[in-house]
């Protein structure tokens, strides 16, 4: 019997046992941690060959695989800021963050060939810093990077960091540059036990992760890395199936996974003896964030797979809550306590502590962490009250610690003179069995200045109409308070999310408002 692993860490775990399973491919390929580390190893080999060095960033545009969470911890490695960039985005606005980035190397993929191409071009990217997984016109292809800069481990290894953009739902990505630390990367700070600490995950415990979200997401990304560094097997999607992640938690044992709120939905529509028909007692942390989860939605999830459905609340920029599923049926609607070391209040708009229960604007601090936008020093100072920071929500404090958020500030709906949380609105209209998703936001109305707008995505088969409008209302009207009810209902082939479920909700209001 293999003695077993004692040293957390990627390349620790790898030097003790090289042939442990790490990662199980979108296409099935298993891949072990000698694997993983010595494909890591030469794409830093080869950006370091490249001249890159310590506070240079690399951009990686590539989908969920093996090639690219070897190119992170690549620049992990390195001393390297690395750039997981979104897929979604057009080529002008991955020229921007290769711009802003003042990328030094290019790393993208076959099936973004005429982005990448483009970006590449805009932004002035060298040719011989281009590499890309396939084959990309007037790229290296990436078996190229490293190859011939012999083996081993690079040199000099310091710890390089991701750079996150955030989502830009109100206007231009903005990179979050931490200060890099200058430690050793086979070292596994205390903040990365302590982070899956909060969820009961512990080192070499038998856990198996489920990453079905994008890598280009920031916990998503964080959720697969610290569960490699912690001796955790990570089984990567492509492009999410509700069905497919019933079959994966069965065929490998799945025991925690990072999954968003249009999940559970979907996975709650299939038919229930294809949810009967897949073993899910493995589960043992199901972690959920990144948008809000309609009550009873969340309740459902706790019916059918048990306690096991935790839920956080964070910001790229550090702080959160927690709530475990026992917590959530005893408070629900909560997303929990502060975090160990985090400090949540509830400001006014003067900036002064409000008491429990009062609405207000929420603000987060994590222990001594500091942060700015690459940049955008407005925009730092403009999201900050004191060593405090904002992401914009509106929320209150009850009595026993618990945060319970209403919705952004910059979708409440004043009409009138009253405010309205679209979100309230939303999480009643999407249990309708008609509805599949739903938007709510204020337009422009002459005598209360906005009313409420919805916007509905039909369920699979159900066709828009005036009368499915009226039964909307209908239903919404026994569910709501007259004030808060939508004054009319249109509808989308499908609502501009991206696939953790974060609503670009602007790209649905600014017509009404143009």
């Amino acid at each position: 019997m293999a003695a077993p692993v004692t040293t957390i860490g990627l390349w620790n775990i790898a030097a003790e046992r090289p042939e442990l399973l790490a990662l199980v491919d979108p296409d099935g390929t298993e891949v072990t941690y000698g694997e993983l580390t010595a494909k890591a190893n030469r794409y830093a080999r080869g950006l370091r060959a490249l001249g890159l060095n310590t506070g240079d960033s690399v951009v990686v545009l590539q989908p969920n695989g093996v090639e690219l969470v070897a190119a992170y911890f690549a620049a992990i490695q390195t001393g390297l800021y690395v750039v997981v960039v979104n897929w979604h985005l057009v080529a002008p606005e991955v020229a921007y963050i290769l711009a802003d980035s003042e990328a030094k190397a290019f790393l993208a993929h076959e099936r973004f060939a005429d982005v990448a191409v483009a970006a590449a071009d805009e932004a002035g990217i060298g040719a011989h810093t281009r590499f890309a997984v396939g084959d990309v016109p007037g790229f290296r292809r990436i078996e190229e990077l490293g190859a011939g800069e012999g083996e081993g481990r690079p040199g000099p290894r310091t710890a390089g960091s991701p750079m996150l953009y955030t989502s830009g739902t109100t206007g231009r990505p903005k990179g979050v540059r931490r200060p890099l630390t200058g430690a050793d990367p086979d070292a596994v700070t205390p903040q990365t036990t302590w982070f899956f600490g909060i969820f009961g995950l512990e080192p070499f415990d038998g856990h198996v992760h489920l990453c079905g979200s994008p890598l280009y997401h920031t916990a998503v990304l964080n959720f697969v890395a610290i569960s490699l560094q912690l001796g955790h097997p990570a089984v990567l999607m492509d492009r999410w199936d509700a069905e497919e992640m019933l079959r994966l938690i069965e065929r490998y044992r799945v025991t925690h996974s990072h999954v968003v709120p249009t999940q559970f939905r979907r996975l709650l529509a299939l038919p229930d003896d294809v949810r009967a028909g897949y073993d899910t007692s493995s589960l043992r942390a199901m972690i959920h964030g990144a948008a809000p989860c309609p009550p009873e939605v969340k309740r459902r999830m706790l019916e059918w797979w048990g306690p096991v459905v935790t839920e956080y609340y964070a910001a790229t920029e550090g702080g959160g809550t927690a709530i475990s599923g026992e917590e959530w049926l005893r408070k629900p609607g909560s997303v929990g306590r502060p975090w160990p070391g985090s400090t949540v209040k509830v400001l006014d708009d003067d900036g002064e502590e409000l008491p429990p229960g009062e609405v207000g604007t929420v603000y987060l601090r994590m222990g001594t962490s500091t942060f700015e936008y690459h940049r955008d020093k407005a925009k730092t100072e403009k999201a900050r009250v004191g060593d405090l920071f904002t992401l914009g929500d509106v929320g209150h404090i009850d009595s026993d610690g618990y945060l319970f958020l209403h919705d952004r500030k910059s979708d409440m709906i004043i009409s009138g003179g009253v405010n309205i949380y679209p979100a309230e609105i939303e999480n009643e209209l999407v249990l309708h069995p008609k509805v599949l998703d739903v938007a709510v936001f204020g337009v422009p109305h002459e005598d209360w200045g906005e009313q409420v707008k919805a916007v509905v995505q039909p369920a699979a088969g159900v066709e828009p109409s005036g009368e499915l409008a009226r039964e909307l209302l209908d239903y919404a009207a026994t569910r709501l308070a007259k004030f808060k009810l939508p004054r009319s209902v249109d509808f989308a082939d499908e609502l501009p999310r991206d696939p953790n479920g974060k609503l670009y909700k602007r790209k649905l209001r600014d017509p009404y408002w143009a």
